[in-house]
């Protein structure tokens, strides 16, 4: 048999024997990893401007809670709210309560700060504010308040007059009686014939009540005086806000209140104020948290480290004089593992904000998460290296050979994990995909970081003796397990893991959904305690989170007001639609179809049957009359600013708005999602409108959420097969690492609904995140087993299991930062995250050697391999038979 078949056949047969092209890549960088650690001032020194660079971008980097921002640009309700924001300008007001005991100084201190305030500019020619809710002119709106009316209520006010006139018709027949007289089993029915009409008559107050309002906006005993300014630029620009805000107050400060009144006071308050606390408290958790999981994950390594190096020194026991020597390298360790994951971040948010110019509410967490799995590498090089050295070899031999050896482990396994955050770019869902860039190029740095630069420092600091790595005594490098021990009750494991993960399926229909965003969101004292001001004036909640459309024409408005109007009669989410042209029609012939309503309405009250009514003075038949007196149609600009400013777009042209308001609140997306449903895409007249808003946004990116995370989990499971099928080289081997992920990742579910949690569009971003992290610990067991062989659990644990363990701990630390957050949502994102990751740790840890070992008790049912140096032609090392009771006892491949 020639040599080429042999050769060929050693492949088949034993494919570890033949050298990876991964091995021949890392063997091939040997020399330039031994030239860059000769020089590591040089390569410090490179990295850290590098940093510096990536640090200086960073900086600019802000936090953007706008969850519209999370949705592709091109989606039709992101592309409305685009233009609904440039045409119209913001939705969020700022608002400035005035509070004295006199009305009087409240109104003066209001019409100069009104007049200051539309004057203030962030920029020459682009003021901060494009109108403002204050004063009302009443007596118009009294004098035309018929002509304002709508059509709609027009016709209640005729039905209501008419009805009026023919119960007094009815009450002045001697013979007419009520059948509800007679009714002794209907007590609701009323016998008085006026009383039927008494809720209409209250239905056209409240709306006569609503047009006309009060003069100003004032609380009920007219010590609060509420201004509201309306910004032309987006809530999203936070620098905006902040300015705003800022020459908003300073100009209030010049103004000097007390000049007004001795006892007045001004409070800034606002929806756009909302959006600055959230972002600053976020921005404020996501600091502490950094801080303290850095903290505590650099004291955790570092005492791992002091631990493993005390023990090892003190032949396997804790010795005090030992571990005393110990600690006080613990500086030196610090800066070993944080210098190189300093430099790994600044490179990776410097990146970002050359990407994205901003954080998302997901992406803001990644400091720390990136920091937990980074350090993993560092946690592996420099045990790794610390091996290397305590077996004589120099720094630069010590930092080359673990380059060569477990650094290729972290390329690998980092390439791994990268890859698996790099599908999330896949997901249209920007909270996704941005969390999956930056995440996985922060993997990425961390490789280079932690193959590059980690070594440099090592050397570097061991050169001027801030670090010593002292040679051991004797070489410890081949001391391994010498019996072979089983892990205990692994039949009963299995199936008790088993019996889990049936139970954790059965409860997986009962995991629910949280909906509801406003259990979501933090509570602020200070805002609420704002808002209880502003609420003394603007009371009402009912007109919230409306939807708009904007025509192309204002000819256009009419045809879409009616369709809107019948889609409200078929579905109650739709509280009122408003135009303007259902109050001020804006053609001749409307005009003059209103004069006409309000000519009936005339008649109708010139009518006998009110005139009792007349002689006691009534109020509300005393204002229709003056209402009804209106025989010309008003000038467009005659009608207040107040009415029409809504209507007005950037550029002077009006009416062509369309506003619609949902019925009640919109903080359960299940109605978010159906409000998109009925007005989201509006047919009338032959032409689609999209509507703009932020709720409808909301649920587009609610139902992205819904569909893109299977699609993910999906994705990431089959790249991790991929994975396993790769590195294992066994299906049989794949299924088994794979076995624990899952069982680990369906547990996860089966705990959340024993706990009481609820998944959310905050969770559920880090469903595909635990998958692919997740499956370190197993595959890295698995691997360490095919490569020590049978009976070798219980080392691979103490060894092995150490590292994944270090390293799952960390990475739930990075994770475990949002469980303080002020934010329920990122708590829920950071409790689900730590769960995740600690289920399958532990089923890595437990079930998975309890399967192997379940596996290896069983009788082989083929014979053993052959011996490879039999029929290979390239050299193989042989390692001599295992502990005693190894099957066959025959030597075994290298892998």
């Amino acid at each position: 048999m020639s040599g080429g078949i042999r050769r060929r056949l050693s492949f088949l047969v034993c494919p570890g024997a033949r050298a990876d092209p991964m091995n021949r890549l890392f063997d091939a960088l040997r020399p330039v990893i031994a030239a860059l650690s000769r020089r590591p001032l040089l390569v410090l020194l490179v990295a850290l401007a590098l940093a510096g660079v990536g640090a200086e971008r960073a900086r600019f980097l802000t936090i953007d809670s706008d969850f519209a921002n999370l949705v592709p640009p091109d989606y039709p309700s992101v592309r409305a709210l685009t233009t609904l924001r440039e045409t119209v300008g913001g939705e969020a007001d700022v608002a400035v309560a005035i509070e004295s005991p006199s009305f009087e100084a409240n109104r003066r201190f209001a019409d100069s700060l009104v007049a200051r305030a539309m004057r203030l500019e962030s920029a020459p020619g682009s003021p901060y504010f494009t109108r403002v809710v204050y004063r009302r002119d009443v007596d118009f709106l009294k004098r035309n308040a018929l002509f304002l009316a709508s059509d709609a209520e027009l016709g209640d006010l005729q039905r209501y007059l008419r009805g009026q006139i023919e119960v007094a018709r009815l009450e002045a027949n001697p013979f007419y009686f009520e059948l509800g007289d007679l009714d002794a089993d209907n007590p609701d029915a009323s016998g008085d014939p006026s009383a039927r009409l008494d809720s209409a008559a209250q239905a056209m107050q409240r709306a006569y009540g609503d047009l006309i309002g009060t003069e100003y906006p004032v609380s009920s005993d007219s010590t609060t005086l509420v201004l509201r300014f309306y910004p032309g630029d987006t809530q999203t620009n936070l620098a905006f806000v902040r300015a705003v805000y800022r020459d908003l107050e300073a100009e209030i400060t010049e103004m000097q209140p007390a000049g007004y009144h001795p006892r007045l006071q001004t409070t800034l308050g606002g929806r756009l104020l909302r959006q600055q606390i959230e972002v600053d408290a976020i921005t404020a958790d996501v600091g502490q948290s950094f801080v303290g999981g850095v903290a505590a994950m650099l004291v955790l390594v570092v005492g791992f480290f002091v631990y493993k190096s005390a023990k090892a020194k003190g032949g396997g026991r804790l010795r005090g004089r030992i571990v005393a020597r110990e600690l006080l390298r613990a500086p030196a360790l610090t800066l070993v593992i944080a210098v190189p994951m300093a430099v790994a971040l600044a490179w990776t948010f410097g990146t970002a904000f050359l990407m994205y110019g901003k954080l998302n509410l997901f992406t803001s967490t990644l400091a720390l998460v990136l920091f937990g799995m980074g350090i993993d590498y560092g946690i592996h090089y420099y045990g790794r290296y610390a091996e290397e050295r305590g077996g004589g070899r120099g720094p630069v031999e010590a930092a080359t050979e673990t380059f060569a050896t477990t650094g290729e482990a972290i390329v690998t396994t980092g390439l791994t994990t990268a890859a698996a955050f790099f599908l999330f770019m896949l997901a249209d869902f920007r909270g996704f995909s941005e969390f999956g860039f930056i995440a996985g190029t922060g993997i990425l740095f961390s490789i280079v970081a932690m193959t590059l630069v980690l070594p440099a420092v090592l050397v570097l600091f061991e050169r001027i003796g801030f670090l010593r790595i002292e040679p051991r005594a004797g070489d410890e490098g081949g001391v391994r397990m010498t019996a072979q021990k089983r892990f205990p009750g692994a039949r009963w494991v299995v199936r008790g893991g088993l019996v889990v993960l049936v139970a954790s399926i059965a409860l997986l229909p009962k995991l629910a959904f949280e909906y509801d965003f406003g259990k979501l969101d933090p509570t602020f004292t200070e805002y609420l305690r704002i808002q209880d001001v502003m609420r003394r004036v603007y009371s009402d909640r009912n007109r919230r989170n409306p939807a708009y459309i904007i025509a192309d024409r204002a000819e256009d408005v009419p045809a879409l007001e009616d369709t809107l109007r019948q889609i409200a009669r078929r579905d109650t989410i739709i509280g009122a639609v408003e135009t303007l042209q259902s109050r001020y029609p804006l053609t001749a012939a409307g005009k003059a179809q209103r004069l006409a309503r309000i000519d009936t309405i005339r008649t109708l009250l010139s009518d006998a049957a009110f005139q009792s009514e007349a002689a006691r003075g009534d109020s509300t038949l005393t204002l229709l009359r003056r209402a009804a007196e209106t025989r010309q149609a008003p000038a467009l600009a005659e009608l207040p600013q107040e009415l029409k400013q809504a209507f007005i777009a950037k550029d002077g042209s009006i009416g062509r708005l369309v506003v619609i308001y949902p019925r009640g609140f919109l903080s359960d997306g299940r109605k978010s999602m159906h409000f998109a449903d009925v007005v989201g895409t509006v047919e009338a007249g032959g032409t689609t409108y999209h509507a703009g808003s932020t709720s409808i946004v909301a649920a587009d990116m609610l139902r992205l959420m819904e569909e893109e995370t299977p699609i993910l989990i999906a994705l990431t499971l089959l790249l991790i097969i991929a994975l396993k099928v790769t590195v294992l080289r066994s299906f049989k081997w794949a299924f088994i690492a794979l076995a624990p992920l899952l069982m680990g990742f369906i547990g996860t579910f089966g705990v959340m609904v024993l706990l009481g949690w609820k998944l959310n569009i905050y969770n559920m971003i880090v469903l595909p995140a635990i998958l692919g992290i997740g499956d370190d610990a197993g595959i890295h067991i698995t691997h360490r087993y095919k490569e020590e062989g049978p009976g070798s659990l219980r080392h691979v644990l103490s060894t092995v299991g150490e590292g994944v363990t270090m390293s799952a701990v960390t990475t739930m630390i990075g994770f475990g930062g949002q469980l303080t957050s002020s934010y329920p949502g990122l708590r829920s994102l950071g409790e689900t995250a730590v769960l995740g990751i600690g289920m399958t740790l532990m089923t890595a840890m437990v079930f998975l050697p309890a399967l192997i070992q379940w596996i290896e008790d069983r009788p082989p049912r083929r014979p053993p391999a052959p011996d490879c140096a039999t029929v290979s032609a390239v050299p193989v090392r042989i390692r001599p038979p295992e502990a005693p009771g190894t099957p066959t006892g025959a030597p075994r491949c290298d892998l």
